[in-house]
């Protein structure tokens, strides 16, 4: 039996029913925000660059940008969070992300149009997963797993929902009046939902158990820390560049683009799949093997994609590599209670996230640019295997002393 990390007993949270009332509201607004903050882009950035001139690569910059601001946003949330309770800076980045969104769609010129998304960034390091799961971990106490999980569940149908939803509303009208609509959307449903569903009384945080350090710059300062954020930071980069660059890569093996983005689709079921087996699998083993063998099978199913050559085996390993981002996911989302407890999750899931997030906004960039330098996308993702090779082998030293020692006498 793996161990775990366990809650005091006398920890204060919500009634059962406050519990459910924030679950469900965070589902619907990660949904929300996911949907029209994040993946809205990608469906638009086309229209944007015909309609403007602007060059893509240019716009998809301005989404970088962005991302840095969520990854840098995120630690002062976190710490935020912690302190206070998600309410107040969950409502506050949902106030902002309306204005923000109406300055990208107003955008007279590249200026505004990347002043825009740095506010949608600030707004989004206020209201996507980190936050969120920061929120579920110190109200759910001991049950945190299970409600992650649900949560990650559902915000995964954020692009199922609004991917066509905008494609559809930019096919009717254009990329402006589109996010104008989106802008009411996210105004309507996330600011209150934030303001209303996030009431309650904030717990007190729980008591470190046995040797969890009790201030949060021990943790943040030690070998294991680092360990963990390389290691996620390298695992994210390399999945993240895969998905992003799954449709060329398969267009190149000779898909058709239709087929290619069936496929994709196809990867985004297996990640719901993945995230369903994590509860199992979380009570089987230690917080050192998920890591390693996640991110082994991550480097695996992209070495995978870059040597099939088959239709079906490429259409089963990019499954297969959805299943594997699933978990991969909740072990982002775990990683900070399963080695230092619940008692600093926002400060520290806010510093272990932000190099994270910057990676995932390079990712794409860069499996497109490793592709060029090396003549195929083939070649890139044994690239992107390797780097993840290199993240499982620093995954095993993610783990503080005293949780290599429980988990050394726990059978």
């Amino acid at each position: 039996m793996a161990p775990t990390t366990t809650l005091p007993q006398n920890t204060p949270t919500l009634a059962e029913g406050g519990l459910r009332r924030v679950l469900a509201v965070l589902c619907l607004t990660e949904i929300t925000s996911w949907g029209i903050l994040y993946y809205a882009f990608p469906v638009l950035s086309v229209s944007i660059s015909a309609d403007t001139g602007w060059s893509l690569p240019v716009i998809v910059a301005a989404f970088s940008l962005s991302q840095l601001a969520a990854a840098l946003t995120g630690i002062p949330v976190g710490r935020i969070i912690d302190r206070f309770g998600p309410r107040a800076v969950m409502t506050a980045g949902s106030v902002l992300a309306v204005p923000a969104l109406l300055v990208v769609a107003a955008a007279p010129n590249l200026p505004t149009f990347y002043a825009g998304w740095l506010a949608a960034g600030i707004a989004m390091g206020a209201v996507l997963y980190p936050p969120a799961f920061a929120a579920l971990t110190r109200w759910y106490g001991d049950g945190y797993v299970k409600a992650l999980m649900i949560l990650t569940l559902a915000a995964g149908l954020a692009s199922t929902v609004f991917a066509p939803l905008t494609a559809a509303l930019v096919d009717r009208y254009d990329w402006r009046t589109t996010y104008l609509v989106l802008a009411a959307i996210l105004a309507v449903i996330t600011v209150p939902g934030h303001l209303l569903g996030l009431r309650g009384r904030w717990p007190h945080p729980p008591t470190p158990v046995g040797d969890h350090p009790v201030d949060h710059r021990d943790a943040s300062r030690s070998r294991a820390f680092l360990a963990l954020v390389i290691a996620l930071s390298l695992g994210a980069f390399a999945a993240f560049a895969g998905v992003f660059n799954l449709v060329p890569l398969l267009i190149e093996q000779g898909f058709s683009p239709s087929l290619a983005a069936l496929t994709l689709g196809l990867g985004g079921a297996g990640q719901v799949l993945g995230r369903l087996g994590y509860l199992p699998i979380a009570a089987r083993t230690t917080a050192r093997t998920r890591i390693v063998v996640i991110l082994a099978a991550t480097a695996a199913s992209t070495a995978l994609l870059g040597i099939a050559s088959t239709t079906a085996a490429l259409i089963g390993v990019a499954i297969g590599a959805g299943l594997i981002r699933g978990i991969f996911t909740l072990i982002q989302a775990t990683a900070i209670t399963d080695r230092w407890g619940a008692t600093h999750y926002g400060r520290l899931n806010g510093l272990m996230s932000a190099p994270v997030v910057i990676v995932m906004a390079l990712a794409p960039w860069a499996g497109t640019a490793l592709s060029a330098r090396t003549g195929s996308y083939a070649h890139a993702y044994l690239i992107l295997a390797a780097l993840a090779v290199v993240a499982s082998l620093i995954g095993a030293a993610s783990i503080p002393r005293h949780r290599r020692h429980d988990a050394a006498t726990t059978t």
